[in-house]
């Protein structure tokens, strides 16, 4: 019973946010251009406080363990690489394999894997999350121009892709938070207040969009690449994660946000890169839209199962 409402208080706060999107944008009370300028905002300018927050309150109490950091980072890499041999041997289109590639990969970690862990384990979970996501997210972000760039037929540049990765305001809010954090710098009550409050309200707001954004019209044409490919997201290599983190002994908070990493739906901003570099901007939107909707059960199924099993 425990296992049960724990995977409960984990996931259902998600499904009740996105459907209060959808229900509101059916409503007719907001309409998509409202939204797409909302999910700007956000991006731009909520993200990076949720990611300073996170990391400065953590006070210097909470370290992020070298090799929990190393074995993540080398997980991503074998994944793209497993998908970069097979995914062009099933696929035929060149902006399809990018899409299917950068969708296998690329979770939406600050929205989803952050609110897990902290649901979980509480701010030491997602300040834990918050940091590991600071090596992360760079990674995600130079692999995706390399990839996109690569079924484009394209090179990109060095000062390309350090601008990428510089200017993303994740990346941006990580470095504030670390800067203030290892510098002593200490905000005044009053001004963390509001930050704590912006930060909260990221999670939620960013939710009811992709919620308002829901789309299911176009998704039978694509199901034939959907459906293996979100397979292997988000039940396949979740998996092997909860296994390898088993075998390697790591802490089970650590085991879960190493694991909340690799179970989130595919990132809302592949959409955006894949639809400006060349590909296939409709199946990214639906990695993403289908992805949100199916993770809220199979992260519920995973945070059951590695809770039944004593793994977290």
């Amino acid at each position: 019973m425990d296992s049960f409402m724990i995977a409960v208080n984990a996931v259902i706060p998600f499904l009740i946010y996105f459907a209060f999107g959808y229900g509101v944008k059916r409503s007719g009370i907001v309409d998509k251009p409202f939204l797409v300028r909302m999910n700007h905002v956000i991006f731009r300018a909520f993200f990076p406080v949720m990611m300073f927050n996170n990391i400065y309150r953590t006070g210097g109490t909470q370290g992020v363990s070298p090799r929990l950091i190393i074995v993540n980072l080398l997980s991503i890499l074998a994944l793209i690489g497993l998908a970069m041999l097979i995914v062009p041997r099933l696929v035929k289109e060149n902006p399809r394999r990018g899409v299917i590639v950068q969708a296998l990969y690329r979770g939406n970690c600050v929205l989803f894997a952050v609110p897990l862990a902290e649901n979980v384990f509480g701010p030491e979970g997602g300040s834990l999350a918050s940091m590991a996501l600071a090596f992360v997210i760079p990674v995600y972000n130079v692999m995706a121009v390399l990839i996109l760039e690569y079924f484009r037929g394209g090179k990109p540049g060095k000062l390309q892709l350090l601008k990428k990765i510089v200017t993303n305001p994740m990346i941006m809010g990580s470095i504030a938070g670390a800067l203030f954090l290892f510098l002593g710098i200490r905000l005044p009550q009053y001004v963390m207040k509001p930050v704590s409050e912006y930060a909260a309200l990221c999670t939620p707001l960013a939710c009811f969009v992709m919620g308002g954004t829901l789309q299911f019209s176009s998704v039978r044409k694509n199901l034939k690449y959907l459906i293996p490919t979100l397979g292997v997201k988000l039940l396949a290599f979740p998996a092997v994660i909860v296994a390898l983190s088993v075998a390697l002994g790591f802490s089970p908070m650590e085991r879960f946000v190493l694991f909340s990493q690799f179970t989130t739906p595919v990132a809302a901003a592949s959409y955006s890169m894949a639809q400006s570099m060349g590909g296939d901007g409709d199946l990214a939107s639906e990695m993403v839209v289908v992805s949100a909707v199916v993770s809220v059960f199979t992260i519920f199924f995973w945070v059951f199962i590695t809770k039944y099993l004593g793994i977290i």
